[in-house]
């Protein structure tokens, strides 16, 4: 709690202690820890002078700030209406097919999380996923298995 504690502090000095800073403050949480827990979530209310309610809220309300642990990879499958009628679920298939996990599963080992998610500005190129925050478009089943694959070698 206090290595958490001193982020909190650090990233409210940077973005400021009004409710607006509020986002950018727990977006730094989550890309430096992958989620944000409970009590870093209260230690933000408290910093901010702001109900815990409200902090829980907001992160959950956002699909890019995770309030559970993910693996080292979160696979983003975009779940839009261009992407469903390119292929999305052929893509899903072969993910959970590779990973043995279903949507919203974190594999064993902590290396891969699988999650749907609302739409992540690709569809011009779909079906299209986002791994942690690099996007991969035009996806088919051979192109996203080479995409694992890659990645299960890091």
């Amino acid at each position: 709690m206090y290595y958490v504690g001193n982020l909190v502090k650090e990233l409210s000095d940077k973005h400021g202690r009004q409710r607006e800073s509020l986002l950018p403050i727990l977006q730094g949480i989550a890309q430096k820890h992958n989620y944000l827990t409970d009590e870093v979530m209260v230690e933000v209310a408290r910093e901010l002078d702001i109900s815990a309610s409200e902090v829980y809220g907001t992160a959950s309300f956002y699909t890019f700030l995770d309030t559970e642990p993910r693996g080292k990879y979160v696979i983003r499958v975009c779940k839009t209406i261009t992407c469903t009628m390119k292929g999305k679920s052929d893509i899903i298939q072969t993910l959970e097919e590779m990973l043995k996990i279903k949507v919203g599963e974190t594999t064993a080992d902590n290396q891969f999380s699988l999650l749907e998610t609302n739409c992540i500005g690709w569809c011009h190129k779909a079906p299209a996923i986002l791994i942690n925050e690099m996007p991969y478009t035009e996806l088919t089943p051979e192109k996203v298995s080479e995409i694992i694959k890659d990645y299960m070698q890091k």
